[in-house]
């Protein structure tokens, strides 16, 4: 991720000029998705609904992905080169809520209708329409179990974040604290509350190194931690890594977001107490399934979209709806 890289990866064709001018005259409707980056199974899994979809439909998808998340560039150049290769609609996940809005501005008024996936921009109307899970609800759901699960223990809390000023990120976080019972800013800010109960805070980037590193150094600042939240899975797995070699993983609570595959198996085997599962692949299919429909009649979607999050835990606790492993293996990322 350190070395200079092309600031986009595409996939499925390449954005030639000759071959960009023959998908602009195909008569198969070109959908473009635009993720935060290629690499993480929640992206890959939703590449592989919005493929699905478009083979059943009769659609095309063209596929490109930030180098990493928070790569604005990358994604403008994509969606730039997405319209010139015929795109009537476009998928993406930002990276950057605000700095996006330019090049989507752009490309609406062009006709190409975008839809936003997984992420919000800033404003949320910048984009024709949102299919998404509620973020603050996935958060809520999490500081409800982890509330039970302390059984009157005093909470000493670690967060281990997305990145500064991001819509999920904060809905999140945010989510998590109002489940648990603490002061937190309402689903509309972008600003992280932080009670005294939060005695330390991380950016992860949702990325498995960078999670481990914020959780050793959050051990380091108050050894007494006994309840992490994290921004997803990969971050937990961090986190897990990060107590178990300081030998604090019996002791201390994990919960997160996202309900994977790899996620709901940390579950079952204990390094996760809880996780609220989303859908990508469902997210894809019906953004795909809109993006035939406006190719096809000139119809754009419109508004907010939820689909739908479950909690998924080993243990169940009083007073708090969630479903077993079992549940969430058969679930993990598919269609709700």
């Amino acid at each position: 991720m350190i070395q200079r890289a092309p600031a986009f990866v595409l996939s499925a064709i390449a954005l030639s000029g000759a071959l960009a001018c023959g998908l602009a005259q195909a008569a198969e409707p070109v959908i473009g998705l635009i993720t935060k980056t290629e690499t993480n199974p929640f992206f890959v899994k939703m590449k592989e609904g919005a493929t699905a979809e478009a083979k059943k439909l009769g659609a095309k998808v063209v596929s490109a992905a930030g180098k990493t998340d928070g790569d604005n560039a990358g994604q403008v150049t994509a969606m730039e080169n997405l319209i010139a290769a015929g795109a009537t609609t476009i998928l993406i996940t930002p990276s950057d809520a605000k700095a996006i809005v330019p090049a989507i501005k752009k490309a609406r008024a062009k006709g190409v209708m975008v839809i936003a996936l997984d992420s919000p921009t800033d404003p949320v109307d910048a984009t024709d329409a949102l299919f998404a899970t509620d973020n603050y609800k996935a958060g809520e759901l999490i500081g409800q179990y982890a509330k039970a699960a302390l059984a009157g223990k005093k909470p000493v809390i670690a967060m281990l974040d997305l990145h500064p000023g991001h819509p999920v990120g904060a809905q999140r976080h945010n989510g998590f604290l109002k489940g648990f019972g603490l002061q937190a800013n309402d689903a509309k800010s972008n600003e992280l509350s932080r009670p005294a109960e939060v005695v330390c805070m991380a950016d992860s980037f949702g990325d498995r190194a960078k999670g481990q590193t914020g959780m050793e150094n959050c051990l380091q600042k108050n050894p007494d931690i006994n309840l992490v939240y994290t921004i997803n899975e990969p971050a937990a797995a961090g986190a897990y890594n990060a107590l178990k070699a300081a030998g604090k993983d019996k002791g201390t609570i994990i919960v997160s977001v996202d309900g994977g595959c790899a996620g709901v198996a940390d579950v079952g085997k204990g390094a996760i107490a809880a996780t609220s599962q989303q859908y990508p692949l469902r997210m894809a299919a019906l953004g795909v399934a809109a993006g035939v429909e406006h190719a096809k009649t000139g119809k754009k979607v419109s508004g907010y979209t939820d689909t739908g999050v479950t909690l998924i835990a080993a243990k169940a606790v009083p007073g708090v709806d969630s479903k077993d492993v079992k549940t969430g293996t058969d679930l993990c990322w598919g269609a709700k």
